[in-house]
């Protein structure tokens, strides 16, 4: 498994008193949210199996659920440029908290490593959510752009994190190419958008976390780190930016539109 392990965690106190009466009100209140939302979905997913594609009540609720769980983590959001409305973003990979962040502006579908699937309560809920989930071995490689491709091809918007594993939110890594040879296929590559997009997290000014209190990597336990950032985090902010989309055809090969895709990616962390 590819775990990004370059920094230490930040060394913080213990939350406050209130802190605490926080944390546990907001992860209580996340529960049940998740819970309520989760049994909703389902219907809806069931009545358009049942009555059809005009049956869509369920990916709004999905939406109002991923907003109020950025809120409940003390997260603003903020939006810069506007999404394709079919086809890929790339983007950086900071923590758990990205899904919340990207589904709080619209719908579309992720694709994560197979060991997502297995985790509990969250493999259940992505996999319902329809995460496309990659396999690490060169025997999935031909299946697994298939699957790809039809999702494209259904004009689905696809999420990647072509980094393979998530970092403290301060930097890029290098955008692996393998997952964007789907890109490139012949019936595809002349319409299809790819679009970088930079993810990036900011303490409140004066709340005394470290910049890279929001990022979520190495041997952090997931439970671990949703209490840390619901016990602390107040008046943070989310941003996503939406870059210049581009299409895989003004690019030799997967290679180099990997490397430009992560160099407007890298860039966005920077600018103003």
């Amino acid at each position: 498994m590819n775990t990004w392990n370059a920094e230490l965690p930040p060394e913080l106190p213990p939350p406050t008193l209130g802190g605490r009466i926080a944390g546990v009100l907001r992860m209580t209140a996340f529960i049940v949210l998740t819970a309520v939302t989760l049994a909703v979905f389902l219907t809806g997913r069931t009545l358009r199996v049942w009555l059809g594609r005009r049956v869509t009540y369920h990916f709004a609720c999905a939406r109002l659920w991923s907003r109020a769980g950025l809120w409940l983590t003390g997260l603003a959001l903020v939006v810069r440029g506007t999404p394709v409305e079919s086809g890929a973003l790339v983007c950086n990979h900071c923590s758990w908290a990205d899904i919340l962040t990207l589904r709080s502006v619209r719908l579309m579908y992720f694709v994560a490593k197979a060991e997502v699937r297995r985790w509990p309560a969250v493999g259940f809920i992505t996999a319902v959510a329809g995460t496309i989930y990659i396999e690490r071995r060169r025997s999935q490689a031909k299946r697994q752009e298939q699957i790809l491709r039809e999702r494209i091809g259904a004009s689905q918007l696809l999420s990647f994190f072509p980094e393979g594993t998530s970092t403290d939110g301060l930097r890029v890594l290098p955008f692996k190419s393998s997952l964007f040879s789907a890109f490139f296929h012949d019936d595809q590559a002349a319409d299809l958008w790819i679009q970088p997009v930079t993810l990036r997290y900011t303490p409140a000014p004066g709340s005394g976390l470290p910049p890279s209190f929001y990022g979520w990597w190495g041997d952090m336990g997931l439970g671990a780190h949703i209490w840390v950032v619901m016990s602390r985090s107040f008046g943070g902010r989310a941003e996503v930016i939406f870059h210049q989309p581009v299409k895989p055809r003004a690019f030799r090969d997967r290679k180099a539109l990997a490397e430009h895709c992560g160099a407007v990616v890298a860039r966005g962390l920077t600018e103003g």
